[in-house]
């Protein structure tokens, strides 16, 4: 008869089976087991059955299966709950225990190797297979479960963990000589591997690449993004499962920013049983794991090779990749998603996609961390806009060739200067305010086809010790990753002839000069400094620069250009303008003129006329009076009685 409260009390048959010691252990019928492996060969029809392969990857011995599986039947079957209840004699618990797992595994729960499989060290465990739950009960008295991500996959389901799914990465993989030779590693045994990338994205796409000439998957994961969770060591173990559920390689990086959050997290990754490839920039530190990896150094690509990776992409269009990448330091999968933003642009204005569709999506590619430290300008201006004189215009069309050409010939024709300097360019423009140096900068930025991000100099120094340095390693490590033209304006703050050191403040001050000396050699990218007195800036730097530029003041027919350029339709204009006689007489700058121009333009707008003589005479007046200039009858002649009241008394006699 059943007993409808059976699990609910202890019976006197229990009691006196409990007390006499008999053991109680499950006997396993190995008969029965391969019958059932035979069957479920059957079933599967040549196809990989997820258990078995589970168990060969994660090193699994025949009894971890067996606890696996009992935990699991719950999952599989509610019924397996009521049954599980019973054999706990709570029905509250409707997970197996340790205890239970063990018993109907036929392992003694008083072997140390049977319950060490069931410990944190346990390969169940350790590898994020099997949860043992309820740590303040006796240890055979845990509950025992799967993961649902375990559960899942098991059943056929190849859906990440949700965890883990905002720090999984798409990579493109990227075949080279370095590639095949890392797969041949992996395939061969080689389980830790330290990428040293020189460009951004370069690491992980060739890592892809080896991991598919290995015959393996990938599962990338982004370390900046795993660091910054309240949890990384957990994340840690769900990244490495990951890779073992679907007998992949974990790709991940930047290494340093785990290596700063969490070193604990970095030798758990490191650990897993699968092909570990660490992403990073610096050389690998030992503390970082307790095995020391394997470093490969990630090639630099050359301008042939971008070329090649753009032409891939463009397929038959009549767009030259030659014009548009050879310059870019873009990896596979930054190509990549150009080409998506490109594709998204082109539809939006219902064409095919041109070339300003593509510098849009490098654009967009750009880190927005600079913006914090920088001012960003999207390049606006070309040649057409420069009025300046021939030989200055040789002088930029030429850093721009430079920039454009850097990789063909300091990596394809290995002219590539020793001593740690990088592949980048650097270049000094001098010459009084307004004279076109930011808009120079600007053109060179369209013509490479990329943003403008301006620093102030005067703005990052600091009066404390220390801060200075900092302020620019912050600019220099996030311009590392950004396709970009980097201005530092004000150079002569940092850039002033050094002085003998007579005190603490001269000390640091010739420091900070260094330091950002050896961040400008070392940086790739291209770094324009600018500074209105070149007379102030040492010797010793500027022997170490690309290109000067000297910006003089514009002559007369210059400045005709000038104000022809900035007061032309549709812009109304008066006939009494007498733009010759602005050039001859008033000795201004290009920014000045402009600035004239503009204040014109205000003073018609609000007489609702076009802009005549009287107005442009007056907004030369107050720009005279912003530059703390005298106003001249000489220089104003036969318009300075336009002047307007204000003027009169401020012009000197």
């Amino acid at each position: 008869m059943d007993d409808p409260f059976r699990g609910l009390y202890v019976n006197d048959e229990l009691v006196d089976r409990l007390l006499s010691g008999q053991a109680h252990t499950a006997v396993v019928d190995h008969e029965a087991l391969a019958e059932l492996e035979r069957s479920a060969d059957l079933v599967a029809e040549g196809n990989i059955i997820r258990l078995r392969r589970l168990a060969a990857v994660a090193g699994l011995s025949e009894l971890d299966t067996e606890l696996l599986v009992i935990a699991l039947l719950p999952d599989l079957d509610s019924r397996f709950e009521r049954l599980y209840g019973y054999l706990n004699d709570d029905v509250t618990r409707r997970r197996p225990s340790v205890g239970l797992a063990l018993e109907l595994a036929g392992a003694s729960s008083m072997s140390s190797v049977a319950r060490g499989r069931l410990l944190a060290s346990g390969p169940l465990v350790d590898r994020g297979l099997l949860i043992v739950e309820d740590p303040e009960r006796p240890f055979l008295t845990r509950a025992v479960r799967v993961p649902d991500r375990v559960a899942a996959h098991l059943l056929g389901d190849d859906l990440p963990d949700h965890r883990l799914v905002p720090m999984l990465e798409e990579l493109t993989a990227y075949k080279t000589d370095a590639s095949a030779d890392l797969g041949r590693s992996l395939a061969a045994g080689v389980r830790l591997v330290h990428l040293r990338e020189h460009e951004a994205g370069t690491g992980q796409s060739i890592a892809a690449a080896a991991l598919a000439a290995a015959g393996r998957g990938v599962v990338a994961v982004d370390l900046s993004l795993l660091a910054r969770d309240a949890d990384p060591l957990g994340l840690a173990v769900i990244a490495g499962r990951e890779a073992l559920l679907q007998d992949a390689g974990l790709v991940v990086g930047p290494v340093e920013a785990l290596a700063e959050a969490s070193l604990e997290s970095l030798h758990r990754l490191s650990r897993w049983e699968v092909p570990v490839l660490f992403i990073g920039t610096t050389t690998w530190d030992p503390r970082w794991s307790p095995e020391t990896p394997l470093t490969v150094d990630a090639p630099v690509l050359g301008a042939h090779d971008r070329i090649e990776l753009w032409r891939e992409h463009l397929h038959d269009s009549d767009l030259d990749p030659e014009i548009l990448a050879s310059h870019l330091a873009l990896g596979p999968g930054q190509v990549r998603n150009v080409f998506k933003t490109a594709a998204a642009s082109a539809v939006l204005a219902g064409t095919a996609i041109t070339a300003d569709d593509l510098r849009r999506g490098v654009r967009a590619q750009n880190a927005a961390g600079l913006e914090r430290l920088a001012r960003r300008i999207e390049p606006e201006v070309g040649w057409d806009d420069l009025v300046l004189a021939p030989a200055v215009r040789r002088a930029l069309q030429g850093l721009a060739a430079r920039a454009r050409h850097r990789d063909t010939v300091l990596t394809d024709w290995r002219m590539r200067r020793g001593g740690g300097r990088g592949r980048g360019v650097t270049a000094l423009f001098a010459g009084d305010s307004g004279t076109g140096k930011t808009m120079s900068a600007e053109v060179i930025a369209t013509e490479l086809g990329l943003d403008l991000y301006t620093v102030n100099l005067a703005t990052v120094v600091d009066k404390y010790v220390g801060e200075t340095e900092k302020n620019l390693e912050r600019i220099f490590s996030e311009a590392g990753g950004v396709n970009a033209v980097l201005f530092f304006d004000e150079a002569d703050a940092i850039f002033g002839k050094r002085s003998d050191v007579r005190d603490a403040h001269d000390r640091y001050a010739n420091i900070e000069s260094a330091y950002l000396l050896q961040r400008l050699e070392s940086f790739d990218g291209l770094a324009i400094l600018a500074t209105n007195l070149r007379a102030n800036i040492d010797d010793a730097f500027t022997r170490r620069l690309d290109a000067i530029i000297d910006f003089p003041a514009p002559t007369p027919d210059l400045r005709l250009r000038l104000w022809q350029q900035c007061l032309a339709p549709p812009l109304p204009l008066g006939d009494d303008l007498e733009l010759e006689f602005c050039a001859q007489s008033f000795e201004l700058a290009g920014g000045n003129i402009r600035s004239a121009s503009v204040s014109a333009a205000y003073l018609a707008a609000e007489s609702g006329q076009p802009v005549r003589m009287a107005d442009l005479i007056a907004a030369v007046g107050q720009e005279y009076r912003k530059l703390g200039r005298l106003v001249l009858e000489r220089e104003f002649g036969q318009y300075y009685e336009m002047l307007d009241g204000q003027a009169q008394e401020m012009r000197g006699r």
